[in-house]
């Protein structure tokens, strides 16, 4: 945010206290504001055409400039010259009120922080006001900072005054947290989203400041202190001004380093290579190498976090490589690492990286806990991929041409499959042995009007979406036979009598006839659908365990299970009758 013209130098420091930057180079125009383009563009074609709303709304992160916005705008309306009042953005030199409007002593624009001001009373003392026009300025102008800290009978209280204020009465609403603004608010006022200032902007913006206060720098540590800034301009402004403090009127990497507790980020990606590499011995000494220097575990961990993601997201988009704000090892190491990691490696890195930062948060040893951290990241970087492993198991070649990894093995271990990768490689497709299904096609649809298998019986309820009949059929009935409109079944035990009632009213509604539903007490036992499906799964199962490849990758992974889901069968009914004749044959030999 660059002002009109540079501020002019202090005659003595006792005279003049010192200012702080988001101070002192705060802007007075909009063409000094930095980040916020298409606010400034829509506003000046509004002023222009003469469409100028009675109410606005900024909203954004801290420091982008909203309060500083509202303050413009305030003058922007009530900018005077000797040629006559007149609305305008563009201040050629300055107007009769803006002296005191820019130093917040205009009797007719009003600041008032919502923060401390929160109850109706204070809201009414606004609705008295606005009856009565301004004393000098052509408008009245309200600017409400933090305006979601209003409770809800202020808010309820400034509704009517919002919508249809006098035509001298302006509105300007600033806040941090819009969505706890209520929805009749917003409706009613011109809305501006204000972004967070990007890297290349605001490192120029910085360069310039520096320019202007004529101190010396290194591109590396405005480097840092934009990334830390978070877009923020006032965030920035204040970390460049300690940074001047801390470094005795000189930005340098090394006292930005020491002051944000940041890490050499060439030994930060050290320590990355290291753990892709397996080698924990050099990892270990790199980390206390770090922390001796100064730097916190924690902050350790969230810069491999980040270089990790810099390398996944250079890997996806190789042009985020050219970000201002990256150092020269950034880009050149980063976009090398990229090449030589697959994505399954940098996943993995990502997710046992994002959850070790807890740890090592709630830790009673941070460095403890973050070497711990580091242990199990450098060990899974040898664990084999699954298809590097199902291949290994297989005895077959592993998948994908090898390649060389990015870092020598070392002492502290073996060189990690995941460095070796260059390109994620495609797992090999197995194909299972086709299992014995029945071979009733589901019968078409003009068939459900009159089932003749309980196959079809189960189908046609599925085809009428009837869930309650459905899982009647598979879970809570024993099929007995099925002839021409006659069903026997028996109840599994605990099951509802009722379904038998409901059944018979669905099969009349469903074909067209009366159905005689039988349920029979002492039939043999048969199996319910699911009881079918449960003892082919288990039948399918113990297969399976009795395979040599699942033998070898359960004793591989201990504690890992086999899971087997097939597709949802339709046993006919002549499957059944099957089981009933065994069943008697066995009673009779009994």
């Amino acid at each position: 945010m660059f002002p009109d013209d540079p501020p002019a130098p202090a005659a003595s420091a006792a005279a003049s206290p010192y200012l702080v930057l988001a101070r002192k180079y705060r802007p007075l125009s909009f063409a000094s504001l930095i980040g916020q383009d298409a606010m400034v563009q829509t506003l000046r074609n509004a002023f222009k055409s003469g469409r100028i709303h009675h109410a606005f709304i900024l909203t954004g992160v801290r420091g982008v400039g909203k309060t500083t916005t509202a303050r413009i705008l305030a003058r922007a309306f009530n900018y005077e010259d000797e040629n006559g009042r007149r609305p305008t953005l563009d201040f050629d030199k300055e107007g009769i009120h803006d002296r005191a409007i820019i130093e917040g002593r205009h009797v007719d624009v009003v600041e008032m922080d919502a923060a401390s001001n929160t109850g109706i009373n204070d809201i009414r003392e606004i609705i008295d006001s606005v009856k009565y026009g301004p004393v000098s300025a052509p408008y009245k102008v309200y600017i409400i900072d933090e305006v979601h800290m209003l409770s809800t009978a202020a808010f309820n209280g400034l509704l009517k005054t919002l919508e249809e204020p006098p035509p001298y009465v302006k509105f300007i609403f600033a806040t941090t947290e819009i969505r706890k603004v209520p929805v009749t608010i917003l409706s009613r006022c011109m809305r501006f989203d204000l972004r967070r200032v990007p890297p290349d902007i605001m490192t120029s913006h910085l360069v310039d400041l520096l320019g202007r206060e004529g101190i010396d720098y290194e591109p590396e540590a405005l480097a840092m202190i934009v990334r830390a800034g978070e877009g923020s301009v006032r965030d920035n402004q204040s970390l460049l001004d300690q940074a001047i403090s801390h470094g005795d009127g000189r930005v340098t990497a090394a006292t930005v380093k020491a002051m944000l507790g940041l890490g050499d980020r060439a030994r930060t990606i050290d320590l990355f290579e290291a753990l892709m590499a397996g080698r924990i011995a050099d990892a270990l000494a790199n980390l206390r190498e770090l922390y001796d220097a100064g730097a916190d575990p924690q902050t350790i961990i969230a810069d491999l976090c980040d270089f990790t993601h810099l390398v996944t997201r250079i890997k996806i988009v190789p042009a985020a490589a050219d970000d201002v704000s990256l150092t020269p090892d950034e880009r050149s190491r980063g976009a090398q690492l990229a090449q030589k990691l697959g994505m399954r490696a940098l996943s993995r890195t990502w997710q046992i990286l994002f959850k070790g930062y807890d740890e090592v948060q709630q830790a009673g040893n941070a460095l403890q806990a973050a070497e711990m951290v580091l242990v199990r990241l450098a060990y899974a970087a040898d664990l084999p991929t699954p298809d590097e492993l199902i291949a290994r198991l297989a005895n077959q070649p592993t998948p994908g041409t090898p390649q060389t990894a990015p870092v020598a093995r070392g002492p502290g271990g073996g060189g990690s499959s995941a460095a070796r990768q260059l390109q994620p490689q495609v797992a090999p497709q197995f194909e299972a042995a086709p299992a014995p299904a029945p071979a009733v096609t589901q019968a078409a649809p003009q068939a459900f009007a009159s089932p003749r298998t309980y196959a079809e019986l189960v189908a046609l309820a599925g085809e009428k979406r009837d869930v309650l009949v459905k899982l009647a059929l598979e879970q809570s009935l024993r099929p007995v036979s099925i002839a021409d409109g006659r069903l026997e079944v028996a109840l599994v035990e605990n099951a509802d009598p009722g379904i038998i009632q409901t059944l018979s009213a669905r099969l009349k509604l469903w074909t067209g006839k009366q159905w005689l539903i039988t349920l029979k007490t002492d039939a043999p036992h048969v199996p319910t659908l699911r009881e079918q499906r449960e003892e082919r799964h288990e039948a399918v199962r113990r297969e399976a365990h009795q395979d040599p490849l699942v033998q070898a990758i359960l004793d591989t992974f201990p504690g890992a299970t086999v899971r087997v889901t097939m597709k949802q069968e339709q046993v006919p009914i002549e499957a059944y009758a099957d089981m009933i004749n065994r069943d008697t044959d066995e009673d009779e030999d009994e």
